[in-house]
């Protein structure tokens, strides 16, 4: 029985660990790649393959796995510290223990080099997995000291297949739209299948159009319409957090701060799908522009996309610069709000000058 079978394509990803699994294999192992494309999927089912019971290794049950995941924004050196004081402890049944380190990449300095000691000699019957969305954030010294298992996204074919499995409700055209907006992620897939992931996707079109539709135009309020939404998906998780820690003998502070945690990391998360949701409106205005529409994510907005595409110029620097405001908010500790004004008016700056030369 393959036991990758639940992960779509991933070819050599899939060849790479079964490799492992026939071999005996490193001691550490980086999974990296887009997110929604199988890493975790993969991870888990690699740690059960290892253990022998992959129903339990999936359900998180099995007394020798180990799941580090960040509660909140990054993994801190506590974390780690933890896990390590783990590492020492002998296997309850299987014959090695695995440790799976989720979100790797979000591990702050102090706690890389914690675990870096323990990736450079850990004990004979363990095996560590680490899984990342970058190789970048991650110091060149733990890269060295893994095997590196490659992800990529996944083909739209691949995408279609998923949801009409998931969703056999939906028309073929619904399908298509969904696998288009989706870039080859099965996480975007799933917030879209979201029963409000429709209004919310409405709204952040209605602001990334707001920049050049609007003559009265205001950057404050179309960052504040992307923060009401990472704030809402912020208190969902709050919610959901604080009823899981209410099932836990934990100390006041301890509870306070994952719930806090919880909530501050859906903020980011949804903070950052918004603004690659607005990058893709951009991108899709060039590609339109260009007579592509084949290639177009919102595939079933080509009317609006179309008429605003002979309108405007200068897409490609819009979108340029959300690719920016991404990157130094998934990589520096920056005020949200801010770091959204300041876009919203550089994008106006582009395309409001384009819309004049037309």
């Amino acid at each position: 029985m393959d036991p990758f079978a639940s992960v779509p394509e991933q070819t050599e990803a899939k060849r790479l660990l079964s490799a492992a699994l026939a071999d005996g294999g490193a001691h550490a192992y980086l999974l990296h790649g887009p997110a929604g494309v199988g890493k975790r999927t993969a991870a888990f089912a690699f740690a059960g393959a290892l253990l022998g019971d992959e129903r339990r290794a999936v359900a998180r049950s099995h007394p020798d796995l180990y799941v580090l995941a960040p509660l909140g924004e990054m993994i801190r050196i506590d974390d780690v510290r933890a896990l390590r004081h783990d590492l020492h402890m002998r296997p309850f049944e299987a014959d090695r223990r695995v440790y799976l380190v989720l979100d790797a990449d979000r591990m702050n300095a102090d706690a890389a080099d914690a675990l870096l000691k323990d990736l450079e000699e850990p004990p004979p019957y363990a095996v560590i997995v680490l899984v990342a969305g970058e190789l970048g954030p991650l110091p060149p010294t733990i890269l060295s000291r893994c095997q590196l298992v490659p992800f990529r996204r996944l083909s739209e074919k691949a995408v279609r297949e998923w949801i009409a499995q998931q969703a056999p409700e939906r028309s073929d055209e619904e399908v298509r739209v969904l696998a288009r907006a989706a870039g080859g992620r099965l996480d975007r897939v799933r917030r879209l299948l979201d029963s409000d992931a429709a209004a919310r996707r409405e709204v952040l079109i209605a602001a990334a159009r707001s920049v050049y539709v609007d003559p009265a135009f205001d950057p404050r309020a179309a960052a504040a319409v992307l923060l009401d939404v990472a704030a809402e998906r912020g208190a969902e998780a709050k919610e959901r957090e604080q009823a899981y820690v209410d099932t836990l003998d934990l100390p006041a502070r301890d509870a306070d701060q994952r719930v806090r945690r919880a909530q501050r990391g859906a903020e980011r998360d949804e903070l950052l799908a918004g603004l690659e949701g607005l990058e893709a409106w951009y991108r899709d205005l060039v590609v339109v522009a260009a007579g592509a529409e084949n290639a177009a994510i919102h595939a079933d907005r080509l009317d609006d996309l179309r008429d605003d595409a002979e309108a405007v110029e200068g897409a490609a620097d819009a979108s340029e610069r959300v690719r920016e405001t991404w990157r130094a908010l998934e990589e520096f500790n920056l005020n949200p709000a801010l770091a959204l004004e300041a876009l919203f008016v550089r994008v106006h700056r582009e395309l409001r000058t384009a819309v004049r030369a037309s």
